[in-house]
């Protein structure tokens, strides 16, 4: 029961990543104001700002590093519900570790730190976290949304919030980064946030690895596959099912290097192609794995926008 409720607590999509601004306390971290007339000028609420307590169930943002949000935020959003809804969709973005300033970046304007005036990300922070995740996005068939255009921050040399951590490439791993649907932990939180993102979830086994292009195909087995989520998947798809890892022809796999095994398939079909979300090996002996095959029997998933959008 105590994990079903920690469960329940956590589910809005793939949660993970705990990315803390460097601050100690809102009050001590060093934002400026600056003139909101040189940037989006002539805005317009039907409300008037509010500085509110950032909730536990703003996932993407309760644990940035400030405890207070200005609302409207700088997305117009202007109710917490609807921040939620569209914050809620982030969230995986921040499990694939694409950039140690996502939250940063993405909570500077979905949950601005409650000063008099907002203060926007530089275009240089937005630039660098949207070239390290747009990548990502794009596995999963997802372009870079035109609400956060670079162009429409403040340069560096304005008042805005800077980049917090600058790659170092003397403390890059050496080691190539995982596909991002095979750079998932088997945990009962992982996979409910995954499927609850997906358009379909298999039981199946798969036949043949191959490269195609810039992408991986992965090509399944004829043996009976068991659907755990059926979604838009028709049974043509079923009998001839091929996933792809966008982008994924050389970056490492490991749960492909073996396929005798069964295997915990996710997916999302975009533009007639299936596209991996995430792979598990099938570990009958793994409490996680049944904790999640259970919960998906008896528990609806939350309603959210379409993820990153």
């Amino acid at each position: 029961a105590g994990n079903s409720k920690d469960l329940v607590l956590s589910l809005s999509f793939f949660s993970l990543l705990h990315l803390l601004l460097i601050v100690s306390a809102a009050d001590e971290y060093d934002y400026y104001s600056w003139q909101s007339d040189n940037f989006h000028s002539g805005r317009f609420y039907t409300k008037q700002p509010q500085c509110l307590e950032i909730p536990a169930d703003l996932r993407l943002c309760y644990n940035v590093g400030y405890k207070k949000m200005r609302l409207p935020n700088l997305l117009d959003h202007e109710s917490l519900p609807e921040v939620k809804q569209q914050a809620g969709s982030w969230v995986p973005l921040l499990a694939k570790r694409c950039h140690a300033d996502t939250q940063v970046f993405l909570c500077s304007l979905f949950a601005p730190v409650c000063l008099d005036r907002p203060i926007y990300p530089c275009r240089s922070l937005c630039e660098a976290v949207r070239d390290s995740c747009a990548p990502v996005m794009e596995t999963y068939g997802f372009p870079w949304p035109e609400m956060l255009n670079c162009d429409k921050f403040p340069m560096d040399n304005d008042l805005c919030i800077p980049m917090q951590y600058s790659d170092n490439p003397a403390t890059q791993p050496p080691v190539p980064k995982p596909c991002p649907p095979c750079d998932n932990e088997l945990k009962a939180e992982n996979i409910m946030e995954h499927y609850c993102a997906s358009d379909f979830v298999l039981k199946m086994k798969i036949k043949e690895v191959k490269k195609d292009k810039g992408d991986r195909k992965l090509i399944a087995a004829q043996k009976k596959k068991k659907v755990l989520k059926h979604g838009i998947l028709r049974k043509k798809d079923l009998k001839k099912l091929t996933l792809y890892i966008k982008n994924g022809a050389n970056c490492p796999c490991s749960q492909l290097d073996s396929l005798g095994a069964n295997f915990l398939i996710m997916g999302r079909k975009v533009d007639q192609q299936l596209l991996l979300m995430s792979i598990h090996k099938w570990d009958k002996k793994s409490k996680e794995l049944k904790f999640a095959i259970k919960y998906m029997k008896s528990n609806q998933c939350p309603t959210y926008h379409s993820v990153f959008q």
